[in-house]
């Protein structure tokens, strides 16, 4: 099982919105993540706009390409893209880059 921790930054302005948004993920959108391997999946986010997210996954990569293909996923990063900075790839899920875990006490 890998663990999978990751950054991203909100918008400041957007903060409230941004969680409000997360109390209430589609359905549809949390089933394509339990059916795609996106295995207990959290979001932290703090004042500043520094999002971190952390999940277990037997293969990363596959759990990523699963909710690409979905189609539910693509309504879901376009309607957040707008809530994140400096997106690169002008999606959360493209620009999410797994931090290097360096202890985990087992």
């Amino acid at each position: 099982m890998q663990r999978i921790c990751f950054l991203l930054r909100v918008k400041p302005d957007r903060l409230e919105e941004y969680r409000e948004r997360h109390k209430t993920v589609w359905p549809e959108m949390r089933q394509a993540l339990q059916e795609t391997g996106w295995h207990n999946y959290s979001l932290f986010l703090s004042d500043d706009g520094l999002l971190v997210g952390y999940l277990e996954t037997d293969d990363f990569e596959a759990a990523r390409a699963g909710m690409a293909a979905r189609e539910v996923n693509h309504r879901w990063q376009a309607e957040m893209a707008e809530f994140f900075e400096d997106l690169e790839s002008g999606s959360a899920d493209s620009d999410m880059r797994p931090l290097t875990e360096v202890f985990h006490l087992d």
